[in-house]
């Protein structure tokens, strides 16, 4: 089955230029082929790519578009952005899906070679920037961002990650072009060197580090939502492709915007679906996607992950990835705008769901929430056998991790959980009587 489905994807990248987005002639009327690339394990895109492809929501858009074309998708399926923004560039994707860093490399690109494209829509956000995480080994020593000063550190240059080690380092007061050794991989490629001991730490983006927390290969370092800066994923568009195709696109969006539907209202099936499609465990697709996980799925263009995007910029050309970006002229949301027609306004107002704990019971088709962490942990030491999954927010930043793998403070009868133990021992240091307990502790204190 892999060797047909790269034959397949090989297949499509030597289609001629015309039929991406284009008509073929078939038989009496046309066929027109839409080319989408996504990232399925990068799984706060799934509502342009892994979950909308599962649900059919785009091709049933298309087939009610009743101009007598026959429309068919090709999904192209990638480990990252750069390959993809490579596809558009050479005009053999037409719709692409990938995070904020590599949407501005898809928009320099663009414009360097003439292919300009846009930036149409936004996919999965977090307005703190918790969808990036620093992560060490189990039995690492280090302890705080300090501690990376002359280590080698793995991690995707050029992506939103990297982005955060970069701004991490700066207010750690390391250099992040001299003060550490940066190693440029891919996100498998550098869990394996976090692994095998040649890497000191992974700084890489959904859902690399809560995989890898979750099966006991790594522990948080550093929470990206300390920075409080917002990081998002969202949708490129061909600019020829968008002007020639506009009701694709429309259909596109409204095809997202329905997933999004789908996915804020059924958190544990659409989990579920991710995690069958991608081989990911649905525990983790949930710790991310979840009704109260690190990403908020909305396609509206909020101004505040705009601004960001600006922001952003600094870093690349720092980096000498790109130059000057138009980020204004690359931000293009008259096709969503139009896709979603008053329902737009409400989305863009749309804010983040409240943070909260909550249980994934074994084998259950709903999750348990709690009013506090220490309820939590009530519940679990007394249901400890069916407990699936339990997940707790970050005390200072609100980013969710699983309870098991947080780092504990008992402040006298509170019990606080943090995703890093800097942040920690920063609330311990300010709240005399305040200590840090292991999971167990806690529980035993909850019970």
């Amino acid at each position: 089955m892999k060797r047909t489905a790269v034959a397949v994807s090989a297949l499509v990248l030597l289609l001629p230029l015309s039929a991406c987005g284009g008509d073929a002639e078939a038989g009496g009327g046309s066929t027109v082929t839409v080319t989408v690339g996504y990232q399925s394990k990068t799984i706060n895109t799934v509502t342009a790519g892994t979950l909308l492809r599962s649900l059919g929501y785009f091709e049933k858009q298309l087939n009610s578009l009743g101009d007598g074309r026959t429309y068919k998708v090709a999904w192209q399926d990638y480990a990252t952005g750069a390959p993809i923004t490579a596809q558009m560039t050479a005009g053999k994707i037409d719709i692409g899906s990938m995070g904020d860093f590599p949407l501005l490399i898809n928009a320099a690109r663009g414009k360097q070679l003439g292919r300009p494209t846009h930036l149409v829509s936004v996919t999965g956000y977090n307005l703190r920037g918790g969808l990036n995480t620093i992560v060490t080994a189990p039995d690492s020593g280090l302890t705080s961002l300090k501690d990376l000063k002359g280590k080698k550190v793995s991690t995707s240059v050029g992506s939103a990650a990297d982005g955060t080690l970069v701004r991490a380092l700066q207010r750690a007061g390391i250099d992040p072009d001299k003060g550490i050794e940066k190693l440029n991989q891919q996100p498998a490629v550098g869990a394996s060197a976090l692994a095998a001991g040649s890497a000191d730490a992974l700084s890489q983006f959904v859902a690399w580090p809560g995989l890898l927390a979750h099966q006991g290969k790594a522990k948080a370092l550093y929470d990206g939502a300390q920075l409080n800066l917002p990081t998002f994923h969202g949708v490129t568009a061909r600019e020829d492709f968008a002007k020639e195709r506009p009701a694709v696109l429309e259909a596109f969006l409204k095809a997202q915007a329905q997933a999004t539907d789908y996915l804020n209202d059924h958190p544990v099936t659409a989990a579920e679906k991710v995690a069958k499609a991608t081989g990911l465990p649905a525990e983790v697709v949930y710790l991310y996607n979840g009704a109260h996980g690190i990403a908020t799925f909305d396609p509206a263009l909020k101004p505040q992950l705009v601004s960001a995007l600006k922001q952003d910029v600094t870093i690349l050309k720092s980096a000498k990835l790109t130059g000057d970006v138009d980020v204004d002229s690359f931000v293009d949301d008259q096709y969503v705008k139009k896709a979603l027609g008053t329902t737009y306004a409400e989305r863009l107002a749309a804010t983040p769901p409240a943070a909260a704990s909550e249980v994934w019971p074994k084998g259950s088709g709903q999750t348990r929430t709690f009013k506090s962490p220490g309820e939590l942990l009530s519940y679990v030491a007394a249901h400890r056998d069916t407990i699936g999954a339990a997940y707790v927010p970050d005390a200072t930043t609100g980013t969710l991790w699983f309870a098991d793998k947080a780092v504990w403070v008992a402040d006298g009868e509170k019990l606080l959980p943090f995703v890093a133990p800097a942040t920690a021992q920063a609330y311990v240091d300010a709240h005399g009587g305040a200590s840090v307990v292991t999971h167990a502790e806690a529980l035993e204190r909850a019970s």
